[in-house]
């Protein structure tokens, strides 16, 4: 996966030379789809353009604190979208849903066959903050929606309202063609995907699930864009198409004492103790372990990476749940060393915020700390619990769930038909000359909601747009958020595309 260092190059050497044999016993061979012909779908850019800049001004942010909310800026936004896509919303049943604010958006597509399982495609229309430390360091003003050199600039038009408009202009395009898919087709626009998707993704699930859909045939959501370099060890331009994710839990630590002046300070403080609980907490770290959706992930992946570690790979990809071999045990040794593929590996313990005192000669009377986990399956927030008090083995440390936590998703068959016609429509879209993986998403995305649930287990998540090179990926959540102009069609077309090879699952 990385550069060829000493201890890399030993442990490669010693699985070559030790295990070439057993690995030749299993079918190791490239399964990227070969021959798919590249199709072109010319789109009006230029509106597709105009109507993606505008959105951008729209500062639909999702803040924190859930009461700093702009309501205007979310209504406006809807008002927006039903005057740039009128076939849409004259065909289309549209709906505004979320608990307890109503922000976000379902729109149902209705399907010739009934009898077909219905298909989903996610995006969402919220946004992070712009700091204000970090204006200056923007080319543009991250909300005027400037189009220049090039590309669409500004904060969300690469995370994620281009998927938004994409998703929309290609089924404008399809109704002003009197198309009507056989299966049922919704669209579901979140309205607070940074914060977890509590209020918008969540209730649209339980709508959903309300209402009787028993599965989902396909899902699409969000996640990585196609990046050439995006994952550790792989040059080449990569589509990596997520499977399954993380769950997802915040715990808030705290610690309730005395206070006091600070001539006078005790001889531990309530900061003091609640940094100590934090430093035992960061050295009593999860177990590694390989989930099934890395075996996956390996399969398509580890073929296309360098010979003399595919040993390791193949071991990893043929492995047994439950169980690790010598030869995975060397695989974890190696990953672990890298923070991406480390997140794969195990649950995940951030400290994200810590909060405490108010001037400098008062000793605070309380201290609180914020602990983001991503629990791999069976991590439950009870599980996470017992782990930290075990940890800290310290009574006076509160703590408590204040997150919308959700468990790891169901994996997605990445052998199955949703898969193979994804990448069907990845290459037909962006050609044949780059790879395409199934990936353990670490981060999340708000089909978690409906990935966790048995109604659909085969959600699938990529960013259906190209980048340049990982310095454009820093665009999310970063600064000088963009997207190549060029590149903007491409997404459209592909989801294009996606409607008419729904019509094959």
């Amino acid at each position: 996966m990385f550069r060829q260092t000493k201890i890399f190059t030993s442990i490669a050497a010693i699985v070559f030379s030790t295990s070439l044999c057993a690995a030749q016993k299993q079918d190791f061979s490239s399964k990227q789809m070969q021959g798919v012909e590249q199709i072109e779908v010319k789109v009006d850019l230029d509106g597709a353009v105009k109507r993606l800049s505008k959105a951008v001004t729209f500062k639909t942010i999702s803040n924190q604190d859930r009461n700093d909310f702009d309501k205007k800026a979310f209504t406006d936004y809807h008002d927006y979208l039903e005057k740039s896509y009128p076939n849409v919303h004259k065909h289309l049943k549209k709906e505004v849903l979320g608990h307890p604010r109503p922000y976000s958006l379902l729109y149902t597509w209705q399907g010739k066959d009934t009898s077909l399982p219905p298909a989903l495609m996610y995006a969402h229309m919220d946004v992070v903050p712009v700091p204000e430390e970090s204006r200056d360091q923007w080319k543009v003003e991250p909300f005027a929606g400037t189009v220049k050199d090039g590309y669409i600039w500004g904060r969300g038009v690469l995370d994620d309202k281009n998927q938004v408009h994409a998703i929309l202009e290609a089924a404008e395009m399809k109704l002003k063609e009197g198309w009507q898919p056989s299966r049922t087709i919704y669209f579901v626009f979140g309205q607070d995907e940074e914060v977890g998707g509590a209020e918008g993704a969540k209730n649209v699930a339980d709508v959903l699930e309300k209402r009787g859909i028993e599965r989902f045939a396909f899902v699409i959501d969000e996640s990585a864009p196609l990046t050439p370099g995006i994952f550790p060890g792989i040059k080449d331009n990569t589509a990596l198409i997520g499977i399954a994710q993380k769950g997802f839990v915040s715990l808030e630590l705290s610690i309730n004492g005395i206070g006091g002046h600070s001539s006078m300070p005790p001889e531990e403080s309530n900061i003091g103790i609640l940094a100590t609980a934090i430093t035992k907490l960061e050295k009593a770290q999860f177990p590694y372990r390989i989930h099934p959706a890395v075996r996956a992930q390996y399969r398509y992946m580890g073929p296309e990476l360098e010979e003399e570690m595919q040993p390791l790979y193949s071991a990893v990809a043929f492995g047994k749940d439950g169980e690790i071999t010598d030869l995975e045990q060397q695989f974890i040794d190696v990953m672990s060393k890298n923070e991406v593929t480390r997140a794969m590996l195990h649950t995940t313990i951030a400290t994200t915020m810590f909060n405490a005192g108010i001037k400098d000669n008062v000793l605070p009377p309380s201290a609180t700390a914020v602990v983001n986990f991503r629990p791999m399956p069976g991590d439950t927030p009870e599980v996470i619990m017992a782990h930290l008090k075990k940890a800290i083995g310290d009574d006076r440390i509160e703590m408590k769930d204040i997150s919308a936590s959700t468990p790891a998703t169901n994996i997605a068959d990445a052998e199955g038909p949703g898969y193979k016609m994804l990448e069907k429509t990845i290459r037909q879209t962006w050609g044949n000359d780059l790879i395409v993986s199934p990936f353990f998403v670490v981060g999340g995305s708000d089909s978690k909601h409906f990935q966790a649930r048995d109604f659909a287990p085969d959600v699938y998540t990529i960013t259906g747009i190209q980048l340049e090179n990982t310095e454009e990926f820093k665009g999310f959540h970063g600064v000088n958020e963009r997207i190549l102009v060029k590149e903007y069609a491409r997404s459209i077309g592909f989801f294009y595309t996606l409607f008419n090879n729904l019509e094959e699952l």
